[in-house]
């Protein structure tokens, strides 16, 4: 039998599984594995490790932030110099009656500390800017995460996060640009302005420099010019109301939209009660004197402001501080005069093709009470009272006829209404009708052009142009025939200021607008004394031409401009009714109108005696209806009589004639003056 050979025995699974080196040489076996951690202490293994990564991470952000920082405000502007930043020097221009009119550059009251103001004038501003000012440091966290909330909620930006010491640093040191970088020097800025200043300190600031429309910086500024007061006298309504400008200045603005102040003030104050600030009933009670919270409108007149500043530097030199400057407007004046010109060109004028007019008031001595530059300011900054070169037309004679007068010639003379030539030239009366052998008197309140063109050229075209630059006509004036029916252009303004002289006694009247300039501290840096190159017109001529002008208003071309009381004036038309005017005066006012249209388009027949006079006697009669009436200086009633007798004579004249109205001018011929009309 044979025997199987014995297998060998298997090693044990952890034996197969040792590796042959596993036995020493000692033929030991190695110490067994240790066994694996206990949870908690692999955790705080992590733990040691993220500590260790973290604070790394830490370290390296700390070092970045630094940078950052260093590289946002390496440039950052000296904060303790705040108090001292520099701006424009303002100019503020009022009224004779003291009547603010309109301010240039940044307006300023004078710097109030929070303790001097009425507690509910801070409260205000912070209830609807900051509520939390006095909790923050500078930078409410708290206040960004509810603005980014509500912001995200509603898809758009309904709320801002920015505090009050952020909006001072912004606004003083600061671009409006929306950048990454603005707005971490804004953050830097405000930590920093905390850190130098009191909390009461950054709010004084901020109210001392915040901007408030109409050109007024600051609280104080803001409360003199809506309220006529200092901010130490503000109500609680009229500090909901300056508060309620702060979200936009224009937009609510009591001196231009009224209801709309009105609403944001109410807003205001019921945002004050819920910041519990103040009680419900307070809120009522602030609401209920609303009309004392209100700021008249006032008098427009930016025509005639923007005249008055463009000479402010010619007194005083270039401005390095803040004035105040006293001129000649009368706001009853002005309210008038921009009330019947914008009622003309709207109703009646707009039916005539009446596209623009000007108008200017003055006292005989030249001081510009009342200025309308155009139909709307805001439209067209262009101002056809002192910009406008326009052709005066009949309006010129006057100067024609001072000429004649001093050169001998006297109202009752006559001369030959008929065809006349010169150089060429024939103008014509309208109709081509003439009246034949006819006073100075008659023809100058008829207009008739052949007798102007006689009296100038009698007197001498020299003495015409010399007559008008002595009265103050400082336009250039052509020495053609054709002067004597207005072909040179002028302004309205040199045109009312020469016909002054008439006004004035024969007594030179340069037309002015400052009475005089102040500085910050009320100091008169200057005033106006004297003035007028004096007598330019002899005695017997202010009378004369004032018997010549008086005809006009009494029974002449003028007629639809008499206000009812003693007047003198000319009207005047150039070809195919391009342009329109009228001036004249009493023994009061001096005053001009001009229609017509900026690109020369001829008006339906609107002529010098129909809307200008009609224009001129309403505003006259209004600006005086409390004012006794009064002679014209070297008239009076022995002009009301020639004045007579004269209407008598013409109409006798004219029913002879089989003709019953007066007897209008005529364009003249064919010749290179044929634009001149009346």
């Amino acid at each position: 039998m044979f025997l199987k050979p014995r297998q060998p025995k298997k090693p044990a699974r952890r034996e197969r599984r040792e590796p042959t080196l596993r036995r020493t040489a000692a033929g030991r076996s190695p110490p067994r594995k240790a066994k694996r951690a206990p949870k908690k202490a692999r955790r705080g293994v992590w733990l040691k490790r993220l500590v260790v990564w973290g604070g790394s991470a830490a370290i390296w952000a700390l070092v970045l932030l630094g940078g950052l920082v260093a590289w946002y405000a390496y440039d950052l502007p000296d904060v303790g110099a705040m108090a001292a930043a520099t701006r424009q020097p303002s100019v503020t221009l009022m009224a004779a009656d003291g009547t603010r009119l309109a301010s240039y550059g940044e307006v300023h009251g004078a710097r109030v500390s929070v303790a001097e103001l009425p507690p509910h004038l801070p409260l205000a501003v912070l209830a609807v800017e900051d509520r939390r000012f006095y909790q923050h440091p500078g930078v409410d966290f708290r206040g960004l995460l509810r603005a980014s909330l509500a912001n995200l909620r509603a898809g758009r930006i309904v709320q801002g996060g920015s505090t009050v010491t952020q909006q001072l640093a912004k606004n003083l040191f600061l671009t409006p640009e929306r950048t990454f970088r603005r707005k971490i020097r804004e953050l830097l800025l405000a930590l920093w302005l905390e850190h130098k200043f009191t909390k009461d300190q950054i709010l004084g600031l901020y109210l001392n420099r915040v901007y408030l429309g109409a050109g007024t910086y600051g609280v104080d500024a803001a409360a003199r010019r809506y309220f006529d007061k200092p901010a130490a006298e503000v109500n609680l309504y009229e500090a909901a109301l300056l508060a309620g400008l702060l979200k936009a200045p224009s937009r609510y603005s009591p001196a231009r939209h009224k209801d709309r102040a009105a609403r944001r003030t109410a807003l205001v104050l019921a945002t004050m009660v819920d910041a519990g600030f103040i009680t419900a009933g307070e809120a009522r009670q602030a609401r209920s004197e609303t009309t004392r919270g209100r700021a008249a409108a006032g008098v427009q007149a930016r025509y005639f402001t923007d005249w008055v500043l463009a000479q402010v530097s010619a007194f005083i030199g270039p401005a390095d501080r803040d004035l105040t400057v006293i001129t000649t407007l009368n706001p009853t004046y002005q309210r008038i005069a921009e009330a019947e010109l914008a009622a003309l060109l709207d109703g009646e004028g707009r039916g005539r093709r009446v596209g623009q007019g000007a108008l200017v008031m003055m006292d005989p001595g030249g001081a510009v009470r009342a200025m309308v530059g155009g139909r709307s300011y805001d439209a067209s900054q262009f101002n056809r009272a002192t910009q406008a070169l326009r052709q005066p037309g009949s309006a010129f004679k006057p100067f024609v006829y001072l000429a004649g007068l001093e050169g001998g010639l006297r109202p009752d003379d006559k001369l030959d209404d008929a065809k006349v030539s010169v150089e060429g030239w024939s103008p014509r009366n309208y109709g081509r009708r003439y009246l034949g052998r006819v006073t100075l008197r008659e023809a100058f309140a008829r207009s008739l052009n052949s007798v102007a063109v006689r009296v100038s050229e009698r007197a001498g075209r020299d003495r015409v142009v010399a007559a008008a630059k002595r009265l103050g006509i400082t336009s250039k004036l052509a020495g053609h025939p054709s002067i004597a029916l207005g072909a040179s252009e002028v302004t309205l303004l040199e045109l009312t200021g020469a016909y002054a002289t008439f006004a004035n006694q024969g007594r030179g009247a340069w037309p002015y607008g400052i009475l005089e300039v102040r500085g910050p501290e009320g100091e008169v840096l200057y005033a106006r004394a004297g003035g007028g190159p004096g007598r330019l017109v002899g005695p017997r001529a202010v009378e004369d031409m004032a018997d010549l002008m008086a005809a006009t208003v009494i029974w002449g071309s003028g007629k639809a401009a008499n206000p009812g009381r003693p007047a003198a004036g000319k009207t005047g038309t150039s070809q195919d009714f391009r342009d329109a005017w009228f001036v004249g005066y009493t023994a009061e006012v001096v005053a001009g109108v001009w229609l017509g249209n900026d690109d020369g388009a001829p008006m339906d027949r609107v002529s010098g005696g129909s809307l200008p006079a009609a224009l001129w006697g309403r505003v006259v009669a209004q600006a005086l209806q409390a004012v006794p009436p009064r002679p014209l200086p070297g008239g009076g009633t022995e002009t009301d009589q020639a004045g007579d007798a004269a209407e008598g004579l013409i109409a006798r004249v004219l029913r002879a004639l089989g003709q019953g109205d007066p007897v209008e001018p005529r364009p003249g011929g064919d010749t290179q003056f044929r634009r001149v009309r009346d």
